[in-house]
């Protein structure tokens, strides 16, 4: 049995969120500072600049992390490579290399307790089931349950990358279950859209997440040539059809 003190009791460290048996939390005062890095460290704070870290309560299930992310795991918690043999490290070698991600992703399970590394970056849980299957931007998957599939999906038409500032292909996890996303703003920044047999239309590539039953292209933003030139919009990315959007405005 390990007992760990000075995790939930501790007053420097917050909860900011929570779902299922994943907690989020923020550290509120870098207590480490020496006089040199007094004045940096008091005015990141006050900016909202604070370090996050993931804790996932393992309760039996099993959980996938990006390379890297396991910061300590305390009990009878167990990691595995996530390979299953030659060829299954060379299909991920070559999602990875599309994708950005890591090659490979380890899969946590056991009971007990694992936090993940501290970041800057802020910390977004979704669940995976109220959309059904969702396309991430580069960058954004952290942790998800072991439960939800994960698959590279490909743009629909080779404008979409080339015109849309976008890549190619991006990772899209499907099923039932809590994923952890790293997102470069806070949540409360983040515009969702949610479309019904209809269309929304964004100037650059500031949607992080949307839902992978929506058409995604890149179109002229008016008809003609000469109205796209004057507007000074050029092409923007269309997201046409049933879903939802996370978009960051900043």
């Amino acid at each position: 049995m390990v007992k760990c003190n000075n995790l939930y009791e501790n007053q420097n460290l917050r909860q900011i969120a929570a779902a299922g048996n994943v907690k989020v939390f923020e550290y509120q005062r870098d207590l480490s500072v020496t006089p040199q890095t007094a004045v940096s460290a008091y005015y990141s704070a006050e900016m909202n600049l604070r370090q996050r870290q993931v804790l996932i309560e393992m309760n039996g299930t099993p959980w996938i992390l990006q390379a890297g992310a396991m910061q300590w795991m305390a009990g009878n918690v167990r990691m595995n490579s996530g390979i299953k043999g030659v060829g299954d490290f060379l299909g991920k070698a070559i999602s990875a290399k599309v994708t950005k991600e890591s090659t490979a992703k380890p899969e946590y399970t056991g009971n007990g307790l694992l936090m993940l590394e501290p970041t800057y970056k802020h910390i977004l849980l979704v669940n995976v089931g109220d959309w059904g299957s969702i396309v991430l931007e580069d960058g954004l998957f952290l942790a998800c349950d072991g439960n939800i599939r994960q698959k590279v999906v490909a743009r629909s038409n080779l404008s979409s990358a080339a015109l849309g500032g976008e890549g190619l292909f991006n990772l899209s996890l499907t099923g039932s279950g809590i994923a952890v996303l790293e997102s470069p703003v806070p949540k409360e920044e983040l515009i969702e859209f949610e479309i019904d047999n209809d269309e929304v239309k964004i100037d650059g590539n500031m949607a992080i997440a949307w839902s992978n039953s929506l058409q995604f292209t890149v179109e002229r933003s008016s008809k003609s040539l000469i109205g796209s030139a004057v507007s000074g919009e050029g092409f923007v990315n269309v997201f046409r059809g049933s879903g939802r959007i996370l978009m960051s405005p900043l």
